[in-house]
């Protein structure tokens, strides 16, 4: 089987994907004990290499897993999203003097080290914005890789949420669409109330104080409780009602949703629905530790659709 290196692995959304689509996850690799706690649980047989990237080397790797075929990963995303209102200006201080952003550097540091057949790196769509966009072509240019800027939506690929991403890769990917749309109401329609008797892993009650919970009764089906101006001026929103018609806005870390008919949140397992996960995928830590590893993850449908594109067009 076609080995498998997961950076920036977190609880393992990305591997998810590409394990359905038929690849062995040999390791994956990431400084957050309770996504790798998480990842470890749900891939019991790859290494998992609890550790910062910046102190790892290719030789540490290759002496765990050997020589990988692929390497996937999402270097955080907060330097370039226009989500934080305090990234630099600079896009290329994005890069090159952003701790989190000079991490992407170390992908690349890896991909160059390791030389797979195959990379697939995710990052939210502004990591190209301006001149970074050329900038990243000259570092994997300086590696040996021409590269490819692949912009796919998640919710094209059978993931019941909104997720626009750009995967920078060495060869072209381009999946086949789906014909139907996925809603949130097929994805955790048939889950019971969580104060309900059930045995349903993550999916536990999420309580909120008094004050939040009256003014849920009041959100309609759209509407949010929270709403903030990013850094590209543009209106963000958090605890919004779901509309059971439509796909779920993009589920972030620390996205919280109103659930479409009763007045209550969303547990991690709904979330986790929303972003594709099978329901025999475990999540660990805290409570909130677990909705950052849903809302960070690569949406399992995406990932799928991307690994087996790789399948079917790749001379393996």
């Amino acid at each position: 089987m076609i080995k498998v290196l997961d950076l920036f692995s977190g609880a393992g959304g990305f591997s998810e994907g590409f394990r359905e689509a038929g690849f062995r996850i040999v390791a994956g690799l990431d400084n957050f004990e309770a996504a790798g706690r998480t990842f470890k649980a749900n891939f019991p047989k790859a290494e998992l290499i609890l550790a910062d990237i910046k102190e790892v080397t290719a030789s540490q790797i290759e002496r765990l897993i050997g020589q990988p075929d692929v390497i996937i990963g999402g270097p955080p995303c907060e330097a370039f999203t226009s989500a934080n209102f305090k990234r630099m200006p600079d896009p290329l201080d994005r890069l090159y003097k952003d701790p989190r952003g000079q991490l992407t550097l170390h992908f690349i540091r890896m991909v160059g080290d390791l030389q797979p057949k195959v990379f697939v790196m995710e990052n939210v769509v502004h990591i190209i914005d301006g001149i970074l966009k050329e900038q990243l072509r000259r570092e994997f240019k300086r590696i040996g890789y021409e590269i490819y800027f692949n912009i796919l939506d998640a919710e094209d690929y059978g993931t019941p949420s909104l997720r626009r991403r750009v995967f920078i890769s060495n060869v072209p990917i381009k999946p086949q669409k789906l014909d139907k749309v996925i809603t949130v109401w097929d994805a955790i329609g048939d889950l019971p109330d969580p104060r309900s008797d059930h045995n349903i892993p993550n999916h536990d009650y999420v309580s909120v104080g008094h004050r939040r919970f009256k003014k849920i009764k009041r959100t309609k089906r759209d509407q949010s409780l929270v709403s903030f101006i990013g850094a590209d001026g543009k209106m963000k929103t958090n605890f919004v009602r779901l509309n059971p018609n439509k796909p779920a806005p993009p589920v972030m870390g620390r996205s919280r949703f109103i659930h479409p008919f009763e007045d209550r949140l969303l547990t991690v397992r709904e979330h986790a629905r929303l972003m594709g996960f099978p329901d025999t995928f475990i999540f660990y830590g805290g409570k909130d530790a677990q909705f950052d590893q849903v809302g960070e993850a690569v949406p399992v449908p995406l990932a799928k659709a991307i690994a087996e594109y790789l399948l079917r067009n790749i001379n393996w």
